[in-house]
């Protein structure tokens, strides 16, 4: 008897694990079909060719539903999304957007939904393909916004035939008079990579080593992203602060001799979410292709064709990595600066970045 209960509970076990399964699987069926009737989704997102020539072409590939793809820095998007709610304009259904705008404007400023309950993808809900063991939601109420990406942080590249990388390796190497003119950064008073890393520069070093790298060594500044792989590529300006991988990956393919340098002695190596983080904004216009494009850009297929296109680590288990370039990889054992972590992100960073900009107001 107590052999035919054992046999019975394991088979109801086995049948409600199934039903499940197929229950989740109808669920995201069901979605799939609501969405393809709405007819598109509006993802705003950074200007990067991976999304044009990589992501988009495989969603509608599978799906079948078009993607408009509004382009821009993460402070002119919600600039733009601010003005349009205050006439009654709701045009976006998903962000892609930086750490900073994710966790400052669009959290605090309640433009988002929750995310979590809408996570049904079979291959995406399951934790066993998270490198977390779960999706791991950032925000403190872990419903908002999601992290998909954990990878080492670029320090800097370098342009070896201007550059050798023996005079580069410690923080203080940058201060070399060698090199005043020649280092260049985003703009450090604007919103974004240039000014994050000149936060973690004052919290780390110090308001004298800021001073002394910003100030004194004559660092370029600019906006424009082309400008700066531009400059590298020439070896006008030879050490880069904030390019992106995706712009300099093609210098490297034309036979650049380029150099990206994940740690340098004097300061901890950094991990970060780059190149972004996801959340939906509330009162979407598509909120079923909007859940689509969410769970799809979190499966092996949609986060695969991202971090190839663009080079970073996932937090998926299933993604095979030897395509990465191996510094990018977290080591085990290694203690990193999570420059995503949330509290960095809403104070820490919040802080020492209005410190530089003090520091650097009018020079």
């Amino acid at each position: 008897m107590k052999r035919v209960i054992m046999l019975l509970s394991v088979l109801v076990g086995f049948s409600t694990a199934w039903a499940q399964t197929k229950a989740s699987d109808k669920e995201w069926a069901a979605v799939m079909d609501a969405a393809k009737k709405e007819g598109k989704v509006v993802v705003a997102g950074s200007p990067d060719p991976v999304m044009r020539n990589d992501v988009i072409p495989k969603f509608t590939a599978r799906f079948g539903i078009p993607v408009e793809f509004i382009a821009g820095r993460s402070s002119q998007i919600v600039s733009r999304v601010e003005t349009e709610r205050a006439s009654g304009i709701y045009s976006i259904d998903v962000y892609l957007a930086g750490p900073d705008t994710s966790a400052n404007e669009l959290y605090n400023d309640k433009l988002i939904d929750p995310l979590k309950p809408l996570i049904v993808m079979p291959e995406v809900a399951d934790g066993s393909k998270w490198k977390t063991g779960k999706v791991w939601f950032a925000d403190p109420q872990e419903q908002f916004i999601v992290r998909a990406f954990s990878g080492v942080a670029t320090w800097l590249f370098i342009n070896t035939d201007h550059v050798k990388p023996e005079e580069v390796r410690h923080v203080k190497d940058l201060l070399n008079p060698k090199w005043r003119g020649k280092i260049y950064t985003e703009d450090p008073p604007t919103t974004g990579a240039g000014a994050n890393m000149a936060a973690r520069l004052y919290f780390q070093v110090g308001e004298e080593y800021v001073k002394n790298l910003y100030v004194d060594q004559k660092t370029v500044r600019t906006r424009e992203r082309r400008q700066m792989t531009d400059w590298l590529a020439r070896g006008t300006q030879p050490i880069c602060l904030n390019c992106r991988e995706d712009d300099v990956r093609p210098l490297v393919k034309e036979g650049f001799k380029i150099l990206e340098i994940f740690e340098i002695s004097g300061v901890p190596s950094t991990i970060n979410g780059s190149p972004w983080m996801l959340s939906l904004a509330n009162k979407a216009p598509h909120p079923k292709a909007a859940q689509v494009f969410a769970n799809w850009i979190l499966s092996k297929e949609g986060l695969e064709a991202y971090a190839r296109g663009y080079g970073s680590a996932t937090l998926r288990t299933d993604i095979d990595e030897s395509f990465l370039n191996p510094g990018n990889v977290p080591k085990k054992g290694v203690k990193y600066f999570d420059d995503t972590e949330w509290k960095w992100i809403v104070t820490g960073r919040h802080e020492n970045r209005d410190k530089v900009w003090q520091l650097l107001k009018g020079r």
